[in-house]
């Protein structure tokens, strides 16, 4: 089975270590997924979102690290956002154990923060598209 290509979307500011585990996860062998490290760090701007979108289409799904702070976190939004406007498929992932991690801004009120665990990426992933 092919590997699938992963955007991950993070807070910057707030998570980075989060986004790194998980991309030192990927490298498992046995893994359904791959990271293509498409991290942003510019300004939010149109030319910024338009690099993201490109990046979003580019891939099979997107992984939403959610934290204490991704309420707050505006490129998170806007690349959930984009996710949402290209149907590329997202999980929202729970990134800080035993802390409260809340939703970016334009989660869908259904959304489900899934708990960051083996089988659940295992599940989610190798589920999409």
């Amino acid at each position: 089975m092919a590997k699938k290509r992963s955007f991950i979307s993070f807070d910057y500011d707030h998570d980075l270590d989060l986004k790194n585990l998980l991309v030192g996860q990927a490298r498992n062998e046995d893994t359904p997924f791959e990271i293509v490290d498409m991290s942003i760090k510019d300004a939010i701007s149109k030319e910024w979102k338009e690099k993201a979108r490109t990046r979003i289409k580019g891939c099979d799904v997107v992984l939403v690290i959610c934290g204490e702070h991704t309420d707050s976190a505006a490129g998170v939004a806007a690349e959930l956002s984009i996710s949402q406007e290209e149907k590329v498929p997202y999980f929202l992932l729970s990134g800080r154990s035993g802390k409260t991690c809340v939703k970016p801004k334009t989660a869908k009120s259904d959304d489900k923060i899934y708990k960051w665990t083996w089988d659940n990426l295992k599940a989610l992933i190798g589920g999409s598209r």
